[in-house]
């Protein structure tokens, strides 16, 4: 390693750590301190990235505050430094910051909401790919649909919830005062995906989630129709499986189908 390499680490070591043995290399200036000139630096870059953190998460930093939200974000820049060139994904690991760090594990309604607004965020940054229409349905016959696979598109992204994070962030969403967090009796199951440029989730019931989660992983639409008729009405089952089917096509969720016949 080069020394100038070696400044350049032990420079950013500094920052990222608080160890000042750099300033032993630094000069003072004619007008200050070299101990002030580097904390302009550490503050710089700490303040960076919780500009970072805010951009990415605007309705959580609505739901705490300026105060809050700066001292969460520090606490943040201090247990997880940044270790990639591109700002857009520093923020990644904040969800499980804040669901396995005190005092913010002890409120679960700001780990869904950062995880809600990191789907969202990733949903919008996904690759485009073709949107699956009704005409391609029509194109297989009635006998073979008992096998027909699908594809999800790749901005569609499943999430569970333990708190009523999606009431949360519609609230703030639309400039309104938030319901209280709540810890929900069973998770919220939300499905993100982008439609054309937007970023967009909804809540599913229970057996729609079971059924997207299910066919995401390939199992075909004959047997996801046997799976639906354990959880409501048998004779129903076909026909709702459809009609969820039908809801994912118009929202441009899928991407593909085929058979194996």
């Amino acid at each position: 390693m080069s020394e100038f390499a070696r400044q350049q680490d032990d420079f950013q070591r500094g920052i990222l750590s608080g160890d000042d043995s750099i300033l032993a290399e630094i000069l003072d200036s004619p007008r200050a301190k070299r101990e002030v000139l580097y904390g302009v630096y550490r503050h710089a870059y700490g303040s960076r990235l919780v500009d970072a953190l805010r951009n990415d998460h605007g309705l959580l930093h609505s739901y705490l505050g300026d105060e809050m939200f700066d001292a969460m974000g520090y606490a943040y820049v201090a247990a997880r430094p940044s270790h990639h060139p591109n700002l857009r994904w520093f923020s990644q690991g904040l969800p499980d910051f804040l669901k396995s760090t005190a005092p913010y594990s002890d409120l679960p309604i700001l780990a869904d909401l950062a995880a809600l607004e990191k789907t969202l965020n990733d949903a919008f940054d996904a690759a485009d790919a073709p949107v699956l229409a009704l005409a391609d349905m029509a194109g297989f016959a009635p006998e073979l649909w008992n096998t027909l696979k699908f594809q999800p598109h790749p901005t569609s992204c499943r999430l569970d919830v333990s708190t009523n994070a999606a009431a949360v962030w519609l609230a703030l969403k639309n400039d309104e005062t938030p319901p209280d967090a709540v810890v929900l009796d069973e998770p919220g199951r939300l499905l993100i995906w982008r439609q054309d440029v937007t970023p967009m989730f909804r809540e599913l019931g229970a057996e729609e989630a079971m059924m997207w989660d299910e066919a995401a992983n390939g199992i075909p639409f004959g047997v996801l129709c046997s799976m639906l008729a354990t959880y409501d009405d048998p004779d129903g089952a076909a026909a709702r499986g459809a009609g969820y089917l039908h809801g994912w096509v118009t929202s441009g969720l899928l991407t593909g189908v085929s058979s194996d016949d």
